[in-house]
């Protein structure tokens, strides 16, 4: 299937070519295409002519999938939806998003951004193994709340959240959704939706390896 990874990554190098910084690996939230999660957060960028994937992966993410820590059914927004995808070339560790959700209200999040990919199955809570900047507002004529969030993310991956004192990023590798990935989800937590506003489990959709 490399003809879907091809157009998978053209479809995304116009908007991490922009969004490329000349002098630093910081994303920066501006109107220029510059992305910053929030100010707990610095998300290191991939260069982006890295488009070799080894695999693709896509989820629609809505309300009626959120489940809570105890993984008990907990609904989030009413009428929020996004669409995530993903591109990961696992033997250099480097994973490349593009993410639109139609949400509302402030993100929130005990990590250090309120976008994630999380391990755990279908209706079942896991921790955050990787976290991506925050989509943001792309125009002010954006009047239903869509938010866009585009560029890659590289090893040592850290989410910020600490079990046992290890940070639940400590270590992973892409490797491990290749292996399996239904046993992964994404999802995006508000102030007002904690435990989730929207969420989809990853489906496969392209693979080189």
């Amino acid at each position: 299937m490399k003809s879907f990874t091809t157009v998978f990554a053209i479809a995304l190098l116009p908007a991490l070519i922009s969004a490329a910084p000349a002098q630093n690996n910081n994303y920066q939230s501006d109107s220029r295409n510059t992305y910053q999660s929030d100010s707990r957060n610095t998300v290191s960028k991939a260069t982006p002519t890295l488009f070799d994937f080894t695999s693709t992966y896509a989820a629609y993410a809505t309300p009626d999938q959120v489940v809570n820590s105890n993984s008990t059914p907990t609904p989030g927004e009413p009428g929020a939806y996004g669409f995530f995808s993903y591109g990961i070339n696992a033997p250099q560790e480097v994973i490349c998003y593009n993410i639109t959700v139609f949400i509302s209200g402030n993100y929130s999040s005990a990590a250090k951004t309120s976008t994630h990919i999380h391990q755990g199955v279908k209706g079942r809570s896991g921790p955050p193994r990787l976290a991506f900047p925050n989509p943001t507002v792309t125009s002010p004529i954006d009047v239903f709340g869509r938010r866009v969030s585009i560029g890659c993310l590289t090893a040592p991956f850290t989410t910020g959240i600490l079990v046992n004192g290890t940070d639940t990023g400590t270590n992973f590798s892409l490797s491990q959704i290749e292996a399996n990935p239904p046993m992964f989800f994404t999802d995006v937590h508000t102030s007002k939706f904690l435990a989730g506003a929207i969420r989809g489990q990853l489906d496969l959709t392209g693979t080189v390896y």
